[in-house]
């Protein structure tokens, strides 16, 4: 007993490395495609840096309900790559350790790590995409404030005309200011300052602007001349325009609804209409299939670790990633197929979960069960005569 809790730590220990170091580089390549084109589209919006972080923070979940099935296959893998290329898998089968038997460990990963994911892309993606979506609005319609452009002329609403010379500490402090607004009363004021910084008051939809050193003229239908007035500390009240509200969660569609909402939606009859009810069957069977999928996980990976003898080809390790990426678009496009009524959605998702199912259960079946069985040894064959193929092609270098 204390033989076999000593492997199965070992392999605990071989698999988790590269898994956790799989998930953080996935994860850490997925955010980083994405950050750039959100730093962009931030300052292209006029709206704080900071909040580039917060809709990063958005869209991790989606990252990691992918991150996760490729982690946790990756590190599968190469920890049974490593035990088949030592002989340690030769050894550990020799004193009776078979593939059954090793797979213990890899799912007690499997496990747990499906049901996070469940809670992913059941309840917390739906969640952050309606926020993402919510931030995106709010930087479009400035409810998160524009950043002030130094030596232009900005327009903050309707009735405000801002321009200052220069900013300090992060916007707080602005020096040489012109600033000209229409109140609601039908009196326009334009000043100059040296100085001014913005504060908020008790009402949300006013804030104040506090001028310092300057001069300012007012106009109304009721002066008979404007004035003109020089100051050393100046309030000046600004209305903050209107904001129209974000719509509510679910209404850009499946995405955002929670998955005891799309069974309710799809087969419980509060759908409204039929595109509704295809959208959620399509959106809830998708959920589902994605995470069903992480329990052949380990039997992929175990297949596709162990290369024909004498080789070291990471072709196994190209071919698992492949297989978890098609398999993934494939769902999506029959998600999409689904909700468009060109199949029924339990067809469009189910039958590629049943065809992968047996795809893995067979390679399983052809390493496990079958005398020196190699289920990628025809594509190491096929790889092995393609690469002479190339080198064939390629010129040959001339004597000298």
């Amino acid at each position: 007993m204390r033989r076999i809790g000593l492997i199965d730590r070992y392999l605990a220990r071989s698999i988790a490395v590269p898994l956790i170091g799989s998930l953080v580089l996935a994860a850490m390549l997925l955010v980083l495609d994405k950050m750039l084109r959100l730093f962009q589209f931030v300052v292209a919006a006029g709206g704080p840096v900071g909040v580039v972080w917060r809709m990063l923070a958005n869209l991790l979940p989606e990252y990691l309900s992918l991150g996760i099935p490729i982690g946790l296959m990756l590190g599968i893998l190469l920890a049974f790559r490593k035990l088949a290329l030592s002989s340690e898998l030769d050894a550990l089968r020799g004193i009776g350790f078979g593939f059954g038997r090793l797979l213990r460990v890899p799912y007690f990963y499997a496990v747990p790590m499906m049901l996070l994911n469940l809670g992913i892309v059941g309840y917390l993606e739906p969640y952050t995409e309606y926020r993402y979506e919510s931030l995106r609005y709010e930087l479009k319609s400035g409810a998160l404030g524009a950043a002030i452009k130094v030596g232009e002329f900005n327009q903050l609403g309707k009735k405000l005309t801002l321009r200052i010379d220069r900013s300090e500490d992060q916007g707080t402090r602005l020096h040489g200011i012109f600033v000209q607004t229409d109140q609601a009363n039908g009196m326009s004021i334009a000043a100059t300052a040296e100085q001014g910084r913005f504060l908020s008051t008790d009402d949300p939809d006013t804030i104040l602007f506090r001028l310092t050193k300057g001069r300012l003229i007012q106009d109304s239908p009721k002066f008979a001349a404007p004035r003109t007035l020089a100051f050393d500390s100046y309030d000046l009240p600004i209305n903050l325009p209107a904001i129209d509200q974000f719509r509510h969660r679910g209404g850009n569609g499946s995405d955002e609804i929670y998955l005891h909402e799309l069974w309710r939606l799809g087969y419980g009859g509060a759908a409204r209409d039929r595109h509704q009810l295809l959208e959620a069957q399509s959106g809830f069977n998708f959920r589902l299939v994605e995470v069903l999928m992480m329990l052949l996980l380990p039997l992929l990976a175990v297949a596709l670790a162990v290369p024909p003898k004498r080789s070291s080809s990471a072709l196994g390790i190209f071919v698992a990633i492949l297989t978890v990426v098609a398999y993934h678009k494939i769902n999506q496009y029959a998600q999409q197929a689904g909700t468009n009524g060109q199949f029924n959605p339990l067809v469009a998702l189910w039958v590629p979960l049943l065809v992968f199912s047996a795809m893995i259960a067979w390679m399983y079946h052809v390493l496990a069960h079958k005398p020196g069985g190699q289920p990628i040894g025809a594509l190491e064959r096929a790889a092995d005569r393609a690469a002479r193929l190339v080198r064939g092609l390629m010129p040959k270098p001339r004597a000298a």
